[in-house]
């Protein structure tokens, strides 16, 4: 007895079925009589009870071929998914067992059009907010996350995307209005957060301290604000709903800084000497001298980044004393760096009870060993979301001058050479069974990749865990040509084009792993 292909096959399982064609010629199906297995095989009685498993279930799916063509039923509106009756003729053969190494791809891959395309959807589908109550000082790294990253606790996980919306909420509000005027104070800005249990308290702007050559002004006039000294560069939030304090288990200020932006922020990233930081009294104590200059640069009409974060932060803590309280800077690229140096200055004026902790994105090496030194002793907590492929996070790399067992030398060594600080939380762009293998450098330091990782991550030795949740939507919009072809063909087969996927860039998209 034959089955036709195009009468049996659903429609949205024929592409699918045709993909598997080759692969099903190179082996012998169970399911045939004819077929025999060789005495090396797994035991006879196992594969007698599979193959009779699987000749009841095609015995019942040729029966069911025999009945008219089932209609299909479209469910709410028309751009809703269409679900047709009788659909699930792979999941009744149950490739995966015959063919063993198709189980990891038919569990990773978005098989079926209608979890695709919730997938390419902005839709939000929110995991469940956990109660962190009594554990809530954990998830801040009282212990450095010991028994929380690999492998990585689902409330961590959470945590540490809603982090990373507060810097894609600071990215967005500097470039809906990025320019700023040189004859009076900014005026405060808009801030669409990702959370609507917190409320912006403060705008912070960073400045440089080297100027562009006049002459860049005669070559390209039209550069406008890549070239002012003064920026934007995020905000201080804090927690004020009840339900959500009492969730967390604390009151949470949130300080959140955006990555590089203008052209003298570039320059600054480039200035890569150590140089000993104001005020310590401790000359092995270097950080880098273009992040030191953004943090501690006053503007014409701004205060410096510390300054303006010391004062809010004072202001806040004053406001709720009495409470319990906790501190989270968290930043990307170039806001990655400045976490730490924020950290630094708040921890040194705060109550040593007060946590203070970092969550950074992509982030490079900011000081010496004298400053991660500097940090474990005020007790900063620091976890560093790295992307392996990710250049950024490896940079600067100054290499030692000389190398010597005595230990005056090694001291001189680690006066020069810089330092990671904190906890590392590793990701890798080659698991994501979305991403290619070889994405390119933007990609692998691009925020939204990083927090797409970060909700798939399960632990070091699994594979990207097939129920994450996060929508595709924006990494298609922004990653396109890093995306498996499998996955923007399927998007164009949906309709979902680049017009679906135009994103406001005044306004944050919300996190479906809320």
């Amino acid at each position: 007895m034959q089955i036709g292909v195009g009468s049996t096959l659903p429609a949205q399982n024929l592409n699918v079925f045709q993909t598997r064609r080759a692969s099903f010629k190179c082996h012998k199906s169970p399911l045939n009589p004819s077929f025999k297995k060789p005495v090396s095989c797994v035991s006879s009685a196992s594969s007698t009870e599979s193959t009779r498993e699987h000749l009841s279930n095609l015995e019942k799916l040729i029966q069911k071929t025999s009945q008219p063509e089932p209609e299909r039923v479209v469910k709410g509106s028309a751009n809703a998914s269409v679900e047709t009756k009788g659909k699930g003729l792979f999941e009744g053969l149950n490739l995966s067992r015959i063919w063993p190494e198709m189980k990891a791809a038919e569990e990773m891959s978005p098989r079926h059009l209608n979890r695709l395309k919730r997938l390419l959807s902005k839709t939000m589908e929110y995991s469940p907010r956990n109660s962190l109550g009594s554990r809530w000082r954990e998830y801040q790294g009282c212990n450095d996350w010991s028994g929380l990253l690999d492998p990585l606790d689902e409330n961590l996980r959470r945590e540490v995307v809603r982090y990373g919306e507060f810097v894609q909420a600071a990215y967005h509000g500097f470039h809906s209005n990025p320019a700023m005027s040189t004859e009076k104070a900014p005026l405060p800005r808009h801030v669409a957060l990702p959370d609507r249990s917190y409320k912006v308290t403060k705008s912070l702007y960073a400045t440089s301290s080297v100027g562009l050559p006049k002459w860049v002004d005669y070559v390209a006039p039209d550069l406008g604000w890549m070239t002012q000294r003064s920026s934007w560069i995020g905000y201080v939030a804090v927690c004020d709903d009840k339900r959500e304090i009492h969730r967390m288990g604390r009151r949470d200020i949130v300080i959140a800084l955006r990555g590089t932006a203008t052209c003298l922020e570039w320059a600054e990233n480039f200035r890569a000497q150590l140089v000993q930081i104001p005020g310590s009294d401790d000359p092995t104590q270097r950080v880098e001298c273009g992040f030191l200059s953004l943090h501690k640069t006053r503007g014409a009409r701004v205060p410096s980044l510390a300054e303006s974060v010391v004062e809010e932060v004072k202001r806040l803590v004053e406001m709720y004393k009495g409470e319990n309280l906790s501190i989270t800077i968290t930043g990307h690229s170039l806001g990655a760096a400045l976490s730490l140096l924020v950290a630094d200055e708040i921890s040194s004026c705060m109550p040593d009870e007060l946590p203070v902790a970092v969550f950074s994105f992509g982030g490079p090496k900011v000081g010496n060993k004298g400053f991660v030194d500097r940090l474990n002793e005020k007790n900063v907590k620091v976890l560093r979301i790295v992307n392996n492929q990710d250049l950024i996070t490896k940079v600067p790399a100054l290499s030692n001058v000389c190398i010597s067992d005595r230990s005056d030398q090694r001291k001189e060594d680690n006066l020069w050479t810089y330092s990671h600080a904190g906890t590392e939380l590793k990701l890798d762009t080659k698991v994501s069974p979305y991403l290619k293998s070889n994405a390119d450098m933007a990609c692998c330091h691009d925020l939204e990749a990083y927090l797409h990782l970060v909700d798939g991550f399960l632990s070091s030795n699994c594979p990207f865990r097939s129920n994450a949740k996060r929508s595709l939507a924006r990494l298609v919009h922004d990653q396109r040509s890093n995306m498996k072809q499998l996955y923007t063909h399927k998007a164009l087969s949906l309709n979902l084009d680049r017009d679906r996927f135009s994103f406001p860039v005044a306004s944050c998209l919300p996190s479906p792993s809320q």
